[in-house]
């Protein structure tokens, strides 16, 4: 892999991996958010309640917590060029679905299915890796993620104006139904395009799959302990969906889903301890050991970085819709800012990993985010909107700049594990949502925000205890000889 400065205006090499991974995940991204700037005529035009909508916003982040995690395991098993054009065909078709609901529990349903194609991160990172070396793996992953997340500006600048020219009340149904066919499409363009590896290199895989391999018998305590945020926050969804919610399920469906959850959770549990139980018996040699507390803090910063992008991107254009006396489109075009700053803070976020230090870097972003929620939570009617839109930018800079930092390190820990790695990181940020929607259903937005800035201050705390990504990392290669890659 060369080590040359990236050539961005290239379309060969890695830079063509680059360019193709990243319009796959902008679509992805289109898809996943195209209900987000075409809520207000979704719900005029099937009459639905301000407490339907936000749970519409919800289910769109739940399927994405394990979906993240079953994908992970997949690309590092499979591989980059059979997955994502897997994922953006099976989306395409729910994507249609969502097009022709008729009630809210098909709309429900569908957005709940949706939240499948939320995983197309997972598949870039292992790809990016693959093709960029430590030095530029910052700066390339940050240009993917910023690209790729864009795709939720892309949804909120075109999918309203083309509801527009259709027309009429279903002109929302063929705006979404087009993203669908623009999926469909790629899926077959990505899978002929695409090369796991440079010609020439190892695509390193698990030795086994069902679960992350640890390296010692603490990190195993460590790892099963983390899991259960991901079952805790499907287990909030499902209350939210209860009687004592929505009313969406009935009170004996929501009792069979917690202890389907609860024996879900164990299940796992079995199977990592069986990728696993080999360190019961002998310890790992040194040189193939990981420090699974770097995978936990990368987990618990994109919980609030990512997580609070996917919660302030899905309500950001109604808060403006109702806080100022603007029309629905403006709304949602103003709104858009905030996911605009991906395009220049992920990358920026990457690229400050690569040059000044990963640990620093996310120290300094996870502050910014903190402090911006704070300003945010400030706004009022009485604010004038280019300063209300000004602070959100702002505030979406560090946010997504966090992104792009701690996906700087994902790809540092355990090549062969990255898949998965990013998978459980990736399912975090989706925790983040879930939980920051579910607090905006209970609260007033001033005190949303407030508690996304609080948790931001705590996970700054936590990253203190990451250590700064060095040294070298070992991957045995298939005829048993060892490969050492550089991570810093």
């Amino acid at each position: 892999m060369s080590t040359q400065k990236l050539k961005l205006l290239s379309f060969s090499g890695n830079t063509k991996i680059l360019h193709l991974s990243s319009m796959a995940f902008f679509i992805s991204f289109l898809v996943w958010f195209n209900h987000a700037p075409l809520l207000i005529m979704v719900q005029q035009s099937l009459g639905l309640t301000d407490q339907q909508i936000k749970t519409i916003l919800i289910l769109n982040v739940a399927l994405t917590i394990p979906a993240r995690i079953v994908v992970g395991m997949l690309v590092d098993k499979y591989g980059p060029k059979i997955t994502f054009p897997l994922l953006l065909g099976i989306s395409s078709v729910i994507c249609f679905f969502f097009a022709i609901a008729n009630s809210f529990e098909q709309l429900a349903v569908a957005r709940f299915m949706l939240g499948f194609v939320g995983a197309g991160f997972v598949i870039g990172v292992r790809m990016i890796s693959e093709w960029y070396p430590a030095k530029q793996v910052g700066l390339a992953t940050g240009i993917y993620g910023g690209l790729g997340n864009f795709g939720a500006a892309g949804a909120a600048i075109i999918l309203p104006t083309v509801a527009l020219l259709f027309g009429g009340e279903n002109g929302w149904r063929y705006a979404v139904a087009l993203t669908g066919v623009i999926a469909l499409a790629y899926a077959f363009v990505y899978y002929y395009s695409v090369s796991d590896t440079p010609k020439g290199s190892t695509y390193f895989k698990p030795k086994k799959s069902g679960g992350l391999e640890v390296t010692s018998k603490g990190d195993l305590y460590f790892y099963l302990l983390m899991n259960i945020p991901m079952y805790g926050a499907l287990a909030v969804l499902s209350w939210k969906l209860s009687p004592s919610g929505v009313n969406l399920l009935s009170a004996e469906v929501v009792q069979a889903l917690y202890i389907g959850l609860f024996v879900l959770y164990f299940y796992q549990a079995y199977h990592i301890y069986q990728v696993n139980k080999e360190i019961f018996i002998k310890a790992v040699p040194k040189i193939h050991r990981y420090k699974f507390k770097q995978v936990a803090v990368l987990d618990l910063a994109y919980m609030v970085a990512f997580g609070s992008e996917l919660a302030v991107v899905s309500m950001l254009p109604l808060f403006f819709f109702q806080t100022f006396d603007i029309g629905a489109i403006e709304a949602g075009l103003l709104a858009s800012g905030f996911a605009f700053m991906n395009l220049i803070s992920r990358p920026a976020g990457g690229l400050l990993s690569d040059r000044f230090g990963r640990k620093k870097t996310l120290s300094f972003c996870i502050a910014g985010l903190a402090i911006g929620y704070y300003i945010m939570s400030q706004i009022t009617s009485e604010w004038s909107i280019v300063l209300a839109v000004l602070a959100s930018m702002a505030c979406a800079f560090f946010v997504n700049a966090g992104c792009g930092a701690v996906f700087a390190v994902v790809p540092l820990i355990q090549r062969r594990l990255t898949g998965q790695i990013a998978g459980m990181t990736g399912a975090y940020g989706n925790i983040g949502a879930l939980i920051f929607l579910t607090i905006l259903s209970l609260v007033a937005t001033e005190t949303f925000f407030l508690v996304i800035a609080g948790t931001a201050v705590a996970i700054l705390v936590a990253v203190q205890f990451m250590d700064e990504p060095k040294g070298q990392m070992a991957e045995i290669l298939p005829d048993g000889t060892v490969q050492m890659i550089d991570v810093n």
